[in-house]
């Protein structure tokens, strides 16, 4: 299997901060935040990968990251996103590194406490389709929402105002290669982008739609708040942790 990160996007919510860099660059505690979406990819076993990004300081990302050494990468590519047409839209550019393998898919700007070892390793078992991982929240209107009838997801809403449950899809995709020929299906939402929701929604119409829970927390880092949020849950999870 193989592992996508999306890193890109003008982070305009953190502006003046990306003013000079990209999102994904910022710190989140003691790393920048894509380490943390590439780590979870390498904990699950996940060894070729790719990042997608935008922007001005696209380069950035092969100064920092290199080669993959660092995180015992086998293979660590790069591909350049024009303009923001949305997270399905993103994915669309991974085709030819996927080369029909399945593919799990992170935000870079999602967090997590756990690793998904468990669940990608399911994921590889399952014949075709996709997994999704859910988180149950309080706020729920302000994800993509998963409506589960008879222990299957029948349907996801995004930023629902009557949310069917408090199930959240968290920012990780694990699909087979069909989600490519899905993304070329696709028509843009009412904001003009391709919407994974869509993608994912295909998924369930067609009854190959899986989902995990998430275990531990999980945050993404893309306001203010969350990115406040974020840094204390790592550095709060780094002091629990004993010093040798």
């Amino acid at each position: 299997m193989k592992g996508i990160v999306l890193a890109g996007g003008k982070g305009s919510r953190l502006y003046p901060l990306t003013k000079i860099t990209n999102k994904h660059l910022l710190p989140v505690y003691d790393k920048p935040m894509i380490y943390y979406p590439v780590q979870t990819l390498v904990d699950a076993g996940i060894r070729d990968i790719l990042i997608v990004t935008g922007g001005n300081h696209a380069g950035d990302f092969l100064q920092l990251l290199g080669n993959g050494k660092e995180f015992g990468l086998s293979l660590v590519g790069y591909t350049y996103q024009e303009g923001e047409g949305g997270i399905a839209d993103a994915l669309k550019l991974a085709e030819d590194f996927v080369e029909g393998e399945k593919v799990c898919v992170i935000l870079g700007d999602n967090i997590i406490e756990k690793d998904i070892s468990a669940a990608v390793d399911d994921f590889r078992r399952q014949e075709c389709g996709a997994k999704i991982l859910l988180k149950e929240v309080d706020d729920p209107e302000r994800f993509g929402v998963a409506e589960i009838e008879d222990g299957r997801v029948v349907n996801i809403v995004e930023k629902p105002k009557n949310p069917a449950s408090h199930y959240a899809v968290t920012g990780i995709y694990m699909y087979d290669a069909s989600v490519f020929e899905k993304t070329r299906m696709l028509k843009p939402s009412a904001r003009g982008e391709l919407e994974i929701t869509d993608v994912n929604n295909a998924y369930i119409q067609e009854g190959t739609m899986t989902y995990s829970f998430l275990e531990g927390w999980w945050t993404d880092a893309g306001t203010f708040s969350s990115l406040l949020r974020a840094s204390n849950l790592v550095a709060k999870d780094s002091k629990a942790e004993p010093h040798e």
